[in-house]
């Protein structure tokens, strides 16, 4: 099991990128969450079995049709969020 936090930079706010993310995460049985920041970057949790994901942490660097990644940044995460996946409210960057 691993927990990983994902910054993901480029065309993806406006674009289902979000929904996707949600709907992808389920498909792999994730738990965790995916929201926009208010620096043009969507922040994402995600949290299961390793091979899950690596996979969708892969899967994300590509996005769904009408977005456009450019890079993400991923960094480990000690604490596992709650059971689910939820697409939370914006997150305003100081």
């Amino acid at each position: 099991m691993k927990t990983v936090r994902l910054l993901i930079s480029g065309t993806v706010q406006g674009v289902w990128y979000r929904g996707w993310t949600r709907r992808e995460a389920i498909q792999r049985g994730l738990h965790g969450w995916v929201r926009n920041r208010s620096d043009g970057r969507v922040e994402a949790l995600l949290s299961g079995p390793n091979e899950q994901v690596d996979d969708l942490v892969k899967a994300c660097q590509i996005g769904p049709p009408a977005a456009s990644v450019s890079g993400i940044e991923v960094s480990s995460e000690q604490t596992p969020p709650p059971a689910g996946f939820t697409q939370q409210p914006d997150y305003t960057v100081d």
